[in-house]
């Protein structure tokens, strides 16, 4: 499948992962923060440390992880609780969608692993780092998907539901803040143009009103799908518009799979 080019790649590999690595260590520290609180509200829900431990390592979703918590003291079904929190996940179809041009011909077993891990942090700085370098670097998304979240969140969950009430709680220390703060950081850095400018306003303002007049699951999602399509249906700037003609092929052998070994 091929596409114009839009947004080629302006810093080296080695630069870029060392960006990627430099932007993983606040939400390290984040994800181990909420993974803790995580590990405490399971133990609270009566929740045995290997049970606790399976969902954080075999569901890996974060906030669904902490609704379910809710649902089970709720007394809600299984049925319910796989529905509910499934709909609060959709959002990771649009993820999905945007990395799938730079995985397209990795192999399919791995996509799939590599969609276990795909979280909201692992998300922005895998396309962030993708952009910078103008095509896929499968051993950068891993090292960005396992070291910002995927360890710390697992271990922090073990020592919540393990230790319990003698940790105090992370948010009283304002590591509640990190996570929005080192989102907003890589967000911004993916405006590179008009139409991102817009989408991304959009996205905010229709996130915003649908959360707060609805439901916060609801308003991800449709921030994340209608704030795009506005942006699409700007006109995009004279610096944005590729060269007529311009094509991009990719990603091809030497490029999507890189890193794969």
């Amino acid at each position: 499948m091929a596409h114009v080019a839009s947004t080629p790649g302006f810093m080296s590999l080695a630069e870029s992962r060392r960006r990627l690595l430099m932007d993983s260590l606040g939400i390290m520290v984040s994800a181990g923060g909420f993974g803790l609180v995580y590990g405490l509200s399971a133990r609270a829900a009566g929740f045995s440390p290997l049970e606790a431990g399976a969902m954080s390592l075999f569901v890996f979703a974060g906030a669904s992880q902490f609704v379910a918590i809710g649902y089970v003291l709720g007394g809600f079904s299984w049925v319910a609780i796989v529905a509910l929190t499934a709909f609060i996940n959709a959002r990771h179809f649009l993820y999905g969608a945007a990395l799938a041009p730079y995985v397209a011909r990795v192999p399919r077993l791995q996509r799939a692993l590599m969609a276990h891990v795909l979280t909201d942090e692992a998300f922005a700085l895998a396309i962030a780092h993708f952009r910078r370098i103008g095509r896929a670097d499968i051993r950068g998304y891993w090292l960005g998907a396992i070291l910002s979240t995927f360890i710390p969140w697992n271990l922090a969950t073990w020592i919540g539901v393990t230790i319990g009430g003698s940790i105090p709680d992370p948010t009283r220390f304002g590591l509640d803040v990190i996570f929005p703060a080192a989102m907003g950081g890589l967000a911004v850095g993916l405006i590179t143009g008009r139409r991102e400018l817009v989408a991304a306003l959009s996205a905010a303002v229709i996130g915003v009103t649908v959360a707060l007049a609805w439901d916060p699951a609801a308003g991800i999602i449709g921030g994340g799908v209608i704030g795009p399509l506005i942006g699409m249906a700007v006109r995009p700037g004279a610096k944005e518009r590729a060269p007529e003609g311009q094509i991009v092929f990719g990603p091809g052998p030497a490029d999507g799979l890189e890193g794969a070994a």
